[in-house]
């Protein structure tokens, strides 16, 4: 659910006069999964706000190079307006094995594969296409994402398919509340 923070990384990697993984502030760095419902009793349902912090990354500038990694476990249910119970249960499924299984996928994991650098316009942030690998819940699929980079930070967002990834999108009350299967995953990565 969380992927194109690695493709960011790459464009810092680019970017920057020789960078390491060093040059990542993984702290200040921020991943946020918006998951959203659906279905004929969805008014009663909450959307859901998701933090996946970064784990770990790796750069290489002069491969034009970079790999992350999250672990699932880590992933937090942020939902602002519900209670803490809610939260919590809302978390239990999200670890169970019904969707992110940690247990048996621990890992979440972005390679990428190559990097393309559009005309610039002047004045305007640095942009960048960013071609990767990224595997979640077991399965590894293609990913293209468009990241810009402005005031060291590399910012952009990608939709994602839960069902590319073998993963069921939560039913409850026999489908009567559900969550979609697209889910967006927005990234803002901080250099230091």
């Amino acid at each position: 659910m969380t992927k194109p923070i690695c493709l960011a990384l790459l464009l810092l990697a680019l970017s920057l006069a020789p960078a390491r993984a060093a040059d990542l502030d993984l702290a200040a760095s921020k991943i946020t999964v918006h998951v959203e419902k659906s279905g004929l009793f969805s008014a009663f349902a909450h959307n859901h706000t998701i933090a996946a912090p970064l784990a770990s990354g790796n750069l290489d500038v002069g491969k034009r190079t970079i790999e992350l990694k999250f672990r699932s476990q880590e992933m937090k249910v942020l939902d602002p307006g519900t209670s803490d119970s809610e939260r919590a249960n809302i978390e239990h499924t999200m670890k169970s094995d019904q969707v992110l299984d940690p247990a048996r996928f621990p890992e979440i994991s972005f390679v990428s594969t190559s990097v393309e650098t559009p005309a610039a316009e002047s004045n305007a942030p640095a942009h960048y296409l960013v071609h990767g690998n990224l595997t979640l819940h077991g399965v590894t699929r293609p990913v293209e994402l468009s990241v810009s980079f402005s005031e060291g930070r590399y910012t952009g967002k990608v939709t994602l398919k839960q069902t590319d990834f073998s993963i069921t999108p939560v039913r409850i009350a026999g489908g009567a509340v559900r969550v979609k299967d697209p889910i967006e995953i927005v990234f803002e990565i901080v250099a230091k």
